[in-house]
């Protein structure tokens, strides 16, 4: 499930700073708006993971257009040319799953003939096993 929180963009001397309003003034930076964004998003993630994980509450996103450009300039002592607001929109369990949950090494049996085909075409067994494994867990989803 998609979440979407808006968040301002800060131009400053060395990239930008990201503050998320709604979330306790939740703040990152990027050298580059690129990297902002990104990092946005990681930090989004990562911040509502952790508030499900901790059972706590998610606060509920403000609407853009309700966010008083002028005001949020005033508050931040900056000029509004140097702000901007955008939703930051990330897939908090997808986004989880790739860059948060954590790995466990398993040892895993299989032929010699097998192992020598792996190590011969530089197959990566760990990708493998984890394709076949969501695969084959795909129906069990809820």
């Amino acid at each position: 499930m998609l979440s979407a929180y808006p968040a301002y963009f800060i131009k400053e001397e060395n990239g930008y700073s990201v503050i998320f309003p709604d979330l306790n003034n939740l703040a990152t930076c990027g050298s580059t708006l690129d990297e902002a964004f990104m990092m946005a998003m990681d930090c989004l993630a990562g911040y509502l993971t952790w508030l499900q994980e901790d059972g706590e509450e998610i606060p509920t996103p403000s609407n853009i257009d309700a966010i008083n450009m002028e005001k949020v300039a005033e508050e931040y002592e900056i000029s509004i040319q140097d702000l901007f607001v955008n939703m930051i929109v990330v897939d908090v369990a997808e986004y989880a799953k790739i860059h948060f949950q954590e790995m466990v090494t398993k040892a895993v049996a299989i032929p010699k003939w097998l192992n020598n085909i792996v190590l011969e075409q530089d197959i990566d067994l760990s990708d493998v096993l984890q394709k076949a494994l969501q695969n084959k867990l795909e129906p069990h989803k809820s």
